[in-house]
């Protein structure tokens, strides 16, 4: 017997086999500004590869399938190594292939390395953002290693350098590309790292470049199966930072114990582990005391691509709702031209405008730290925008959500695994009230900035009478800023920055649309049809 139930019809088609970068006006737009036009044929390129059906596919299957912890072999020896789907594997060499890794870093590095890299690091947050982890933390570190390798490890140096992914178990001089995690809280202190108790003691002299013995404990120990880890650990002198190789120049293994991996929320692809160091070796970099010093040189880079992957969770989470809207109908219209949800789409568009354009910029600044102005802009932007931008990607997603529907909250669609992913970067490398506090300190104490501040916000004085309100309302505040207000300043502040460079880069009917819809206090404004029409096409690449 035959029998017919239903014709599927009026279902849109998922997203895949797009162009990332093509598609994406403001990123394009901005990454050229920012002096990186070299690199747009490459971005393209990459845009290409990354949209593909099939590198969305590695994406879900590496979070399909999270890393196993193999704590010891089958004769019954301790070897705490990791097991991981084919698909991260894949990730991680794409992304070392493209040098996301250490773009900035190389001695050939062209000007505007920083841009092209900030861009680059955008577009794989949209395919896969677990693979991150390791690469944001090798680059923080780089720079640091670069100036205070210990003299033992100094042949590491082209392994750091290079565009090659290596999984091997081998020792560092041996292997064709090298990845470097991060050792910092305790169960007792978190983001109180000088409550740490780990013990760090001389083998033989003390000093910059010493061999210790850690023994002691992390509660989170970042990608443990990096080929080393920066680690802060109790000394004579006080706080240390000390290198500590996963396996020792010798071959033998070092003495940290993988107690478990975490089950996380989110984040499914990358490990993140507890440990216990004991009688572990590392190597003291710059002196005891200087532990929170050393390991703040990179904190700003990875506080900044948290930042950067938020935004690209953000990105992706938009660029699915547009698919979507622009093939469903409702009503006997598309559902991107039912007026209201016409509104909503657009205005997440003009957020993520102001977001591009002020996260290139910032990427321009970092490439600059001879610039004490440029120093002082991303010592006080970066946590600021890592703030505000990792904090609303969480109901940006779940906005995006709504455009689906309930197939959006279903796993056969993306954005449930973005949603998922979001809180980490609002968590990690500092929280929201880490970073505001760090904001009202870095008003206080960074030589420069209120200069810095006066320059960059009064050039557009005078444009726009919302920037003007609240910049007058800012100055205020920052007469006598309270930790209380420390949320509200650093919000205030972010806005106030991209708002001087959409009133710089951007047509002028998108810059006054951007400034009623986030300087106004007196409410979010309707967008007129032919702003709506303009952010949706740029935000299509059309």
């Amino acid at each position: 017997m035959l029998w017919h139930t239903h014709t599927v019809f009026n279902q849109p088609r998922p997203l895949n086999n797009s162009n990332l970068f093509l598609s994406d006006t403001p990123l394009r737009e901005a990454l050229i500004r920012e002096g990186a036009e070299w690199d747009v044929d490459l971005q393209a390129s990459v845009g290409q590869q990354l949209g593909s059906a099939e590198s969305l596919e590695l994406g879900r299957l590496a979070n399909a399938s999270p890393p196993e912890l193999l704590r010891y072999d089958a004769c019954g020896e301790r070897i705490d190594e990791l097991r991981f789907h084919p698909a991260w594997h894949l990730l991680m060499q794409g992304l070392c292939a493209n040098r996301v890794h250490n773009l900035s870093w190389q001695s050939d590095a062209r000007s505007g390395a920083f841009v092209a890299r900030a861009a680059r690091f955008i577009q794989h947050a949209q395919v896969e953002a677990g693979t991150l982890c390791p690469v944001t933390m090798t680059f923080g570190a780089i720079p640091l290693l670069q100036q205070s390798l210990p003299p033992l490890f100094q042949a590491w140096l082209p392994g750091l350098l290079s565009d090659r992914y290596d999984p091997h178990q081998q020792a560092g001089e041996q292997k064709r590309g090298l990845l470097i995690g991060m050792g910092m809280t305790e169960k007792q202190g978190g983001t109180d790292v000088l409550s740490n108790t780990t013990r760090a003691e001389p083998v033989t002299a003390r000093g910059n470049g010493e061999a210790y013995r850690l023994t002691g404990h992390k509660w989170f120990f970042s990608v443990p199966q990096s080929d080393a880890h920066l680690v802060l650990a109790q000394s004579k002198g006080g706080l240390g930072c000390f290198f500590m190789p996963r396996l020792l120049p010798d071959g033998s293994r070092n003495a940290i114990r993988i107690e478990r991996l975490k089950d996380k929320m989110g984040n499914r692809s990358n490990a993140s582990s507890e440990v216990e160091f004991a009688n572990a070796s590392g190597w003291l970099l710059g002196e005891e005391g200087e532990g929170i010093r050393q390991i703040l040189k990179m904190g700003g880079y990875t506080r900044f691509d948290c930042a950067l992957g938020s935004h690209g969770l953000m990105r992706r989470a938009l660029s699915v709702a547009l698919y979507h809207a622009h093939q469903r109908q409702v009503m006997g219209k598309s559902l991107v031209d039912q007026p209201l949800m016409r509104q909503v789409l657009s205005a997440q568009a003009l957020q993520l405008e102001g977001q591009t354009a002020l996260l290139m910029r910032l990427a321009r600044g970092w490439s600059m730290p001879a610039d004490e102005s440029e120093r002082a802009f991303c010592r006080l932007f970066t946590p600021a925008a890592k703030y505000v931008i990792c904090k609303s990607g969480m109901s940006f997603v779940a906005e995006a959500m709504e455009t689906l529907g309930g197939i959006g909250y279903c796993e056969e669609s993306e954005l449930p695994r973005l949603y998922r992913e979001m809180p980490v970067n609002s968590i990690w490398e500092g929280s929201g009230n880490v970073m505001c506090l760090d904001v009202l300190r870095v008003l206080a104490k960074q030589p420069g900035v209120m200069e810095m501040l006066n320059r960059q916000f009064d050039a557009v004085r005078g444009i726009n009478r919302h920037f003007d309100r609240r910049w007058r309302q800012l100055k205020l505040r920052l007469a006598k800023p309270h930790e209380s207000q420390a949320r509200e300043i650093t919000t205030l502040l972010f806005h106030l920055a991209v708002g001087v460079q959409v009133l710089t880069w951007l047509e002028p009917p998108l810059a006054d649309a951007w400034c009623r819809q986030m300087l106004d206090t007196r409410g979010i404004a309707m967008l007129s049809e032919d702003v709506c029409t303009r952010l949706l096409l740029r935000a299509t690449g059309s």
